[in-house]
């Protein structure tokens, strides 16, 4: 029995990661354009993976000046240990690092570099490979704080280009190279569509804390873009479902609606105490059917009223994250709950939910677009973007995915104004 309700967590934890055959899956790295301007020996344009954390710009580009560490070449210790500094000096060309993957995270190689002065940093894979997308250590108190706030883009090129950078800077020569992120997010016309794979549950740590942060800090500008025709937005909630021959355990019913079609992890990852994951998958389809009577009434925009103030008056530590919670906000936002509620369906029948069954198959990588299996992920003009999921750093994105000149005032006000998957934790 202890070994089945162990074969079952396991597969609750990582079900995820196949929600359709391998066959179907779909990961798409997302890359920027590099260009080697000197010297002529080696001038020539190259594909780089954009790394998964700091903040790639986003409708602009970048001209630098290579520059390879002699000691602490793979950047996982502080470069003021070794006297080393990339700071640039007035009236010349930003510094982007080189670095050596290998023996520690790539995000810990880009925050050293970033410290010491760094513009950018580039990493040179160790192996022959097709690039792959450089992503972020699993969490914890360590890895939280630097990652937050890496602010400097990055991103993985070919072992066989590294060391041609690596042997013209050894020879003397000065490597300029040009980043441009003018392409990574596509621009078909006037309006940007984007969506945000979201969740409603608020005790998952430092990705829910910061998702949140995002939600209530992107909200006025969302509504900006929505309210002028500018953009489209989106809202979905990933779920999976629990394997046929667990659908009776206690483990499915304390996590799953609909007779196991439709699960989320258990909030305090403790199936006795608290809130459990069906808590979760229920609230995440009230908000899903916010949106969409919200949007039958053109009003779509509510949905971030909705989630930003169940957010606040609503929160698990307080005991408050029900349904008597959630109706006083929908009714405070003059939505109609009858409707809501009709489109909720029923979370005991032992049928398809028509919302959740439309979000999983959402899930499934179209086009341009891999399989989205982790949270948060914002997908722009169906690319999926990469970089910190921060206000500023986001709307460079959004305004990046106008056409020419149909950029709106609020693109221009704040400045002209990342996106991958086959990521890869490993170092």
């Amino acid at each position: 029995m202890k070994l089945r309700i162990s074969l079952l967590c396991v597969f609750l934890g990582f079900l995820v990661l196949f929600l359709s055959p391998p066959s179907m899956a779909k990961f798409v790295v997302e890359k920027n354009s590099l260009t080697v301007t000197s010297p002529d020996n080696i001038k020539g344009t190259h594909d780089s993976a954009i790394g998964n954390f700091g903040i790639p710009q986003y409708g602009g580009s970048m001209a630098g000046n290579v520059v390879y560490p002699k000691d602490n070449k793979k950047g996982c210790k502080e470069f003021d240990e070794y006297g080393i500094s990339f700071k640039s000096k007035p009236g010349s060309l930003p510094t982007i690092v080189l670095l050596d993957r290998g023996n520690c995270f790539f995000a810990l190689k880009v925050w050293n570099a970033q410290k010491a002065g760094a513009s950018a940093v580039l990493v040179a894979d160790d192996i022959e490979e097709k690039l792959i997308t450089m992503d972020t250590p699993e969490e914890d108190g360590s890895s939280a704080k630097y990652i937050e706030n890496i602010t400097i883009p990055s991103a993985l090129i070919e072992k066989s280009f590294g060391g041609k950078l690596k042997d013209a800077i050894s020879n003397g020569d000065m490597v300029n190279v040009n980043l441009d992120w003018r392409e990574a997010v596509p621009h078909p016309d006037d309006r940007v569509e984007y969506e945000l794979w979201t969740n409603s549950n608020d005790e998952c740590g430092v990705k829910c804390d910061m998702l949140m942060e995002f939600v209530k800090d992107f909200k006025g500008a969302a509504q900006i873009l929505e309210k002028g025709g500018y953009t489209q937005f989106t809202p979905h909630y990933i779920t999976w479902y629990c394997p046929q021959a667990f659908t009776l355990s206690k483990q499915c019913k304390s996590q799953c609606i609909n007779h196991g079609r439709y699960c989320a992890p258990d909030p305090e990852q403790d199936f006795s105490t608290g809130y459990d994951g069906k808590d979760v998958v229920i609230e995440n389809l009230r908000q899903l059917c916010v949106f969409k009577v919200a949007n039958e009434t053109k009003k779509p925009w509510v949905w971030w009223d909705y989630v930003t103030d169940f957010q606040i008056r609503c929160p698990m530590k307080e005991k408050k994250y029900n349904k008597k919670c959630a109706d006083a906000v929908i009714e405070s936002l003059g939505l109609d709950i009858k409707k809501i509620e009709r489109c909720m369906g029923d979370p005991n029948a032992d049928s398809e939910n028509p919302v959740l069954k439309e979000e999983q198959d959402a899930q499934v990588g179209k086009g341009s677009r891999g399989d989205v299996t982790i949270l948060p992920t914002l997908v722009v003009n169906n690319r999926q973007y990469r970089g910190k999921l921060e206000k500023g750093a986001v709307m460079k994105a959004i305004c990046a995915g106008f056409e020419e000149t149909t950029e709106p005032a609020v693109c221009l006000s704040s400045g002209k104004c990342l996106l991958s998957f086959g990521s890869a934790k490993r170092n």
